[in-house]
């Protein structure tokens, strides 16, 4: 069921009001008028075509009879044209004139179609305004597959969704999941799917079709926050992967234990690249280049090409920092890593121009 939510004067009408907002999915809107600019445009128009027909009839007024036995004026003009228009028609007064008539069949009843083609199809928009947002929800749920679901909308949800699109994944396969509103229509304004709700819930998590995607981000505020939603989306999808972010590092096995594919301790990577940036500040930078996606210098995993087996981790074209096999990763200098294998992955540094895109599974491509 679908809630609206009220805004809250306290903490318990907060409280209140975020129970009553739950698992609401809102899909990122096209550019549109408001409804209320909508309707008085609509007014307007309807306000024209009935000054236009009023006009019309005062100008051709000789050609009108009125039964109430003098001249026709303007506002008889007027009064004739909104019961026209309305298809109301009391009679009283008529064309007359061969003129008038003709007036009428050409310029009165096209205008009186367009009245209330105006009226009534706004009231079809407004009716069929529910049933529209509908549809498009059942279509969205139907076609959505292999996308991402974003837990979180705060600072490292809304940066961990800019990396992954920075590789390429398109703004249609992220949702996020965040219990706020206003971060839920903030996530919707860039151009993502959005559902308001604690994604502790299973039915939550349901509604962001997590059993469909092929990776999940957990950016919760707190660490056992984390921890539920990340037992949550295991048991709901097997497959999936999952990255999860925690505060202290003492509770990231904690996550692992709960599912977690990866955990990132944000406060403890922020504090070793503080203190790289204390002894090297140009290793500093370098750091910063190589974890913003999409500019400089960037780490991407690929595939090992055919034309790369056999040879040794130099005699790549790119930079290899190390190499995946199986469920290890070796270090470039791993005596163990021999020669490459077509099953082996490849972790590289590549430099980024405006003119490549950079996917995690392929080199450098360039853009259309």
């Amino acid at each position: 069921m679908f809630h609206v939510k009220l805004p809250g004067h306290d903490a318990i009408a907060r409280q209140a009001d975020e129970h009553l907002v739950t698992h609401r999915v809102k899909l990122p809107r096209k550019v549109v008028e408001r409804p209320i600019r909508q309707v008085i445009k609509r007014l307007a128009m309807a306000l024209f075509v009935l000054a236009a027909t009023a006009f019309i009839v005062w100008v051709d007024r000789d050609g009108y009879n009125d039964n109430a036995g003098d001249g026709v004026d303007f506002l008889d003009s007027l009064y004739y044209a909104t019961v026209t228009l309305s298809t109301t028609g009391y009679g009283d007064i008529t064309p007359v004139s061969d003129a008038a008539r003709l007036t009428n069949i050409f310029v009165i009843t096209p205008l009186r179609v367009l009245f209330l083609i105006i009226l009534v199809g706004t009231t079809l928009e407004v009716l069929t305004e529910r049933t529209r947002e509908e549809w498009r929800l059942n279509r969205w749920r139907a076609a959505l597959r292999d996308h991402t679901v974003v837990v979180g909308f705060g600072t490292k949800g809304r940066s961990a969704v800019q990396t992954v699109c920075a590789t390429g994944l398109k703004k249609e396969q992220v949702v996020v999941v965040d219990p706020s509103a206003k971060a839920v229509d903030a996530a919707t304004a860039e151009g993502y799917a959005g559902v308001i709700g604690d994604a502790t819930r299973s039915d939550v998590l349901m509604r962001a079709e997590i059993h469909k995607a092929r990776q999940i981000i957990i950016a919760t505020q707190r660490d056992d926050t984390a921890v539920l939603v990340t037992l949550t989306a295991r048991q709901l999808n097997r497959q999936a992967k999952i990255v999860a972010a925690v505060r202290e590092e003492e509770n990231a096995p904690l996550l692992k234990q709960s599912g977690a594919d990866a955990v990132i301790t944000s406060a403890s990577a922020a504090g070793r690249l503080l203190g790289l940036s204390v002894l090297s500040p140009s290793a500093g930078m370098v750091m910063e280049d190589l974890i913003q996606q999409g500019s400089g210098l960037d780490i991407v995993e690929r595939p090992v090409v055919k034309a790369e087996v056999g040879k040794g981790v130099r005699e790549t074209d790119d930079l290899v920092v190390s190499v995946v096999r199986g469920h290890r990763v070796l270090g470039y200098d791993d005596p163990a890593i021999g020669k490459l294998q077509l099953t082996d992955r490849l972790i590289t540094i590549v430099r980024v121009t405006p003119g490549t895109r950079v996917t995690p599974h392929s080199r450098p491509l360039p853009q259309d």
